[in-house]
């Protein structure tokens, strides 16, 4: 196995909290927007299907275990949480909080800040807005604290000792610069150190990450600042083969074709000098949360999703020994048509094939 350091982006959003219950109806998961999503075209993988068909329960440590030991079985380092937090409000926790309580699974992990307001995306309606993010020096002061109990877990990701933080869309602080100094100062003061900080490259696109005070910056797939052209309706037909009467080209679904979206950010990413590690995506297809204006890339396959992870690991050369992360998004991203995890369709084909890159590079 080489020395690169694979991390898979983790969706906590699968078992139950009190403000689904709420805003959704009771019992709301993850698992109610991907058993909804039908076909729009003949041959289009919907809905995706855990494989046996096993809609797991987050609250289960031994899904969680399971998880872990198949993602380390086939490569994974470790997995990156996303991480709410809405001036001291935490949702979605009760996966990372069991990891710190009980040190199981008893694998490597970082949390990833996804710092937006909550909305109605879950089902689509991502206009109406549930709870507001706000920003101030004292939450920061606050959110440190919290995070710094966190970055003492014995399997959190470090670089060189320091804990690796991430932020989704830094571009929302009114001074990101100062939040950035006010965390490092308050983690040196409680004796964890420096840290390791890093964003997602979202709407900030070909920025030297140490301008804004960061350590790196993480390529985020799929890219919506380079995407390929959109597919026409006749090119869809081709590639799905016998469409026929199924098609619907009145919907406002965006088609899209991954070897493209493959090649385009391949070779983009090659043009890039400042420290900024690669990202790679399985596939894509939110008809399952979007519904009516879905964004679906045809043609992923675990062959193709295999050349672009390859491609990627034999372009990374490592910053330093420790900093050497390739990220895949995301491990079970199920609502948009996003997984490694085993399908009925691919079963265990993407697992396997992220292995087989990392053991041939």
């Amino acid at each position: 196995m080489n020395t690169i350091r694979p991390i898979a982006i983790y969706l906590p959003q699968y078992h139950t909290i009190p403000e689904n219950d709420q805003w959704w109806g009771k019992g709301f998961t993850e698992w109610h927007n991907v058993k909804r999503a039908k076909p729009q075209v003949i041959n289009h993988y919907q809905p995706h299907i855990p494989v046996d068909n096993i809609y797991y329960n987050l609250r289960d440590p031994d899904v969680r275990q399971l998880q872990a030991t198949i993602a380390k079985q086939h490569g994974i380092y470790g997995f990156c949480y996303y991480h709410y937090w809405f001036n001291g409000k935490r949702l979605l926790n009760f996966p990372i909080d069991e990891q710190l309580r009980t040190h199981r699974p008893a694998f490597p992990f970082c949390l990833a800040w996804a710092n937006e307001d909550w909305t109605r995306a879950w089902d689509g309606a991502s206009g109406e807005i549930l709870i507001n993010q706000t920003y101030n020096h004292s939450d920061d002061l606050d959110h440190i604290r919290f995070l710094c109990t966190v970055f003492q877990d014995p399997e959190y990701i470090r670089v060189d000792g320091k804990p690796v933080f991430i932020i989704y869309k830094p571009v929302f602080f009114p001074d990101i610069q100062k939040t950035l100094e006010i965390w490092r100062e308050e983690a040196i003061r409680l004796g964890i150190g420096d840290l390791y900080l890093c964003y997602f490259e979202n709407e900030i696109q070909k920025v030297d990450p140490q301008t804004l005070g960061f350590d790196a910056a993480i390529e985020f797939q799929p890219n919506w600042w380079n995407l390929p052209p959109l597919m026409s309706g006749e090119q869809v037909e081709i590639l799905i083969k016998d469409a026929g009467e199924a098609n619907n080209w009145n919907c406002k679904h965006k088609f899209f074709n991954y070897s493209e979206l493959a090649e385009l950010n391949i070779l983009s990413g090659r043009q890039i000098s400042f420290k900024r590690y690669r990202c790679v995506v399985p596939m894509w297809d939110n008809t399952a949360r979007r519904m009516t204006d879905a964004t679906i890339f045809l043609n992923a396959t675990p062959e193709n999703y295999a050349f672009w992870l390859q491609t990627v690991l034999h372009d990374f050369h490592p910053f330093s020994t420790q900093e050497n992360f390739v990220f895949i998004n995301a491990w079970n991203e199920w609502g948009e048509g996003n997984h490694l995890e085993p399908c009925k369709k691919w079963g265990y084909s993407y697992l396997e094939a992220t292995k087989k890159a990392l053991l041939t590079e």
